[in-house]
């Protein structure tokens, strides 16, 4: 199978952002099959070019570059425009470039205007991913206001759905969503996954940017992006109510936020929170081995609440509970299986009880890490999620 793929994030583990498109696409190019990855160069991954449009290749992946890189430090207007660029230019590989199948994948939900154009002009199967409900988040979150732009964000999302063989969301809430919009959607919930060979360290590794002042502390581990949306004030306004000196909080990651973060943090009386920067996934990995728990956290917005955060599934995948505010499907996750403490959002004191827990009840810890590594080899395993998204796109192609 010939897979043209528009996704405008890619980045493999030497980058310090989402690795899912490369992982999913590095076993669909081992299993045998041709794909190539129209994306740019964002500030986050390590895909970097000095050309408008370059041709590399990464493991197999076909990636051809457009240089109009996205970075969340920008203003609404100027990614917006980013993104329009992006898509256009992307028509034109939509429109001529040789594939069986076009996936899109969504946001910004511009990238599916090559999907349609694919779509109508060339009769090729479109699949439209949806790692996030676009235009409602925006809307949400207050950076859409103009009623015109709102109605058309809204008829272009449910566009994309109804000419969508598939739309495949990245989580249960999304694919409620979704179903809001076009209930005839037909729908394969692949959800963001766990990296178990990356994150399989056996025994505790300390990371290059580990700073001294740590060694000896138990360590609570937020791996992340720092913007808008994520709401990290609440794990480290926790701190103020933590008493005990053995605990430490690490913020690992970067993001329009990251200074006002590190200004609200020098206003607690808690010295034990540190930042480390943004750093590569192979170095991430190393904190996750030494971490007692990690923070997953989002503003308290019905459509945050759907989110698949990569974060959770790296937790996992390092058999790390979470401590966690959303109250969607995660939620339910963690109390089904056990895998982490939920909390209330804006609740800085309910984090810190849940940190005080961790570290008192070593077993119930042991009892959460457990089930929280038993989700990353079982439920979101990567190769059962790739072999599963296969298996679909086989069924519409070939009727398999």
């Amino acid at each position: 199978m010939k897979i043209l793929f528009f996704y405008q994030y890619f980045g493999t583990p030497k980058g310090s952002w989402s690795t899912r498109v490369y992982e999913l696409t590095r076993r669909w190019v081992e299993a045998g099959h041709e794909v190539t990855v129209v994306t740019s160069p964002y500030y986050k991954s390590d895909i970097t070019t000095d050309k408008f449009i370059s041709k590399q290749e990464v493991d197999g992946i076909k990636l051809i570059i457009i240089n109009a890189a996205d970075s969340n430090k920008e203003s609404l207007f100027t990614r917006a425009f980013k993104a329009i660029i992006f898509s256009i230019v992307s028509i034109y590989f939509a429109l001529t470039y040789k594939t069986d199948l076009v996936i899109a994948s969504s946001g910004p939900i511009t990238l599916g205007l090559p999907g349609l154009m694919a779509k109508w002009f060339r009769k090729k199967p479109f699949v439209f991913e949806v790692r996030d409900l676009w235009p409602l988040g925006a809307i949400e979150l207050g950076k859409i206001k103009s009623p015109i732009l709102i109605k058309l964000g809204l008829w272009f999302e449910k566009l994309c759905y109804r000419n969508s063989v598939l739309v495949v969301p990245c989580s249960p809430g999304m694919e409620e969503g979704v179903r809001k919009v076009h209930s005839k959607a037909n729908t394969l919930v692949i959800s963001n996954a766990s990296d178990n060979q990356l994150f399989a360290i056996q025994n505790k590794t300390i990371p290059d940017s580990f700073p001294v002042q740590l060694t000896g502390k138990k360590i609570f581990l937020y791996a992340g992006s720092l913007g808008l949306m994520d709401e990290c004030e609440q794990f480290i306004n926790g701190m103020k109510y933590v008493n005990d000196n053995r605990i430490a909080l690490v913020i690992a990651g970067g993001g329009a936020e990251k200074e006002k973060l590190v200004q609200l943090a020098n206003t607690i009386n808690n010295k034990n929170i540190y930042f480390v920067g943004l750093l590569p996934k192979t170095e991430i990995a190393k904190w996750y081995s030494i971490t007692t728990a990690s923070f997953v956290t989002f503003k308290d917005y019905p459509i945050l609440h759907t989110s698949s955060p990569n974060k959770m599934f790296d937790s996992f995948a390092a058999g790390v509970p979470i401590i966690q505010s959303t109250k969607g499907w995660i939620k339910e996750l963690v109390e089904k299986t056990n895998c982490g403490i939920n909390v209330e959002p804006n609740q800085p004191k309910q984090f810190a009880e849940a940190m005080n827990i961790l570290i008192e009840k070593n077993e119930l810890q042991k009892e959460m890490a457990r089930n929280a590594k038993e989700l990353a080899l079982t439920t979101f395993k990567r190769d059962h999620l790739a072999e599963k998204y296969m298996e679909k796109l086989n069924s519409i192609l070939y009727g398999l």
